[in-house]
């Protein structure tokens, strides 16, 4: 099947797909191309969601909540990780409050306790950003614990952000893993946010970007721990990342029932 989309990033305009006792559900969030940006083209986008969850039969489940798919991650047990410039953005929900989101959230996904930080990755919030996805800053590994992306260069901006992050997974309980960004800090756009976290996890493999860095290894076999059944390559990536987005962000799974 083809149709015609505004931009690539499906897990962003595509459904959320959720597993319960009545079978497959899709859940369709409200796009409006990351808050409203004018950078963007997003009519088409706004409809794909609930393309896809008619090609798939999945039960529709509607929201009036302005979210994307790589502004939350769920670990299955009930968390589910938010960014404050994400979801309670004035381009996107400007009148919800913390808890309303997270409501329709819990409402919508089966979650029950959210996780706030309160910000994401510099580049995100230049052109092309999303504002903070969620899915460039932590990841949830299948220990329970969550990856998270730590910039180790001091002259890089997004390495103030490691000890606040720190503290707010710690606080919720969590084990924290620390991926390490890629040692190259610039393109020719200005400081990167080149992120391992940003990654995809298939049925056997695990598909992680790759950024010519000699961190690319290393990253590689961090995953290989965490993952021994699973097949771990990686994928050139610096392309995706100069328009805004990543493996995760380009990709959207559809859950196998049991």
């Amino acid at each position: 099947h083809e149709v015609e989309i505004d931009d690539a990033w499906l897990r962003d305009s595509g459904p959320t797909f959720v597993v319960g006792d009545a079978g497959l559900g899709g859940v369709d969030w409200v796009f409006n191309g990351w808050g409203d940006h004018t950078a963007f083209d997003w009519a088409r986008d706004a409809k794909i969601a609930q393309y896809i969850i008619d090609l798939t039969g999945a039960e529709l489940i509607t929201s009036n909540l302005v979210n994307e798919g790589g502004g939350i991650t769920v670990n299955g047990s009930g968390d589910v990780l938010l960014t404050q410039t994400v979801q309670l953005d004035p381009g996107r929900n400007p009148v919800a409050s913390a808890l309303e989101v997270e409501s329709e959230i819990h409402r919508r996904l089966g979650t029950q306790r959210a996780i706030w930080f309160e910000e994401g990755l510099w580049r995100d919030y230049q052109e092309h950003g999303t504002r903070g996805h969620v899915d460039m800053i932590a990841a949830f590994a299948p220990d329970g614990s969550v990856l998270l992306h730590r910039q180790f260069d001091t002259q890089h901006p997004d390495s103030k952000l490691w000890q606040s992050h720190c503290e707010t997974l710690e606080g919720a309980g969590f084990k924290v893993r620390a991926l390490p960004a890629p040692r190259v800090t610039k393109d020719n756009s200005g400081w990167v946010d080149y992120s391992y976290v940003n990654h995809y996890v298939g049925n056997g493999f695990v598909l992680l970007p790759a950024f010519r860095d000699r961190t690319d290894d290393h990253a590689i076999d961090i995953m290989k721990d965490l993952y021994p059944d699973r097949h771990v390559t990686n994928l050139d990536a610096r392309v995706l990342f100069a328009m805004g987005g990543g493996i995760h962000c380009i990709t959207q799974q559809q859950p196998a029932l049991p």
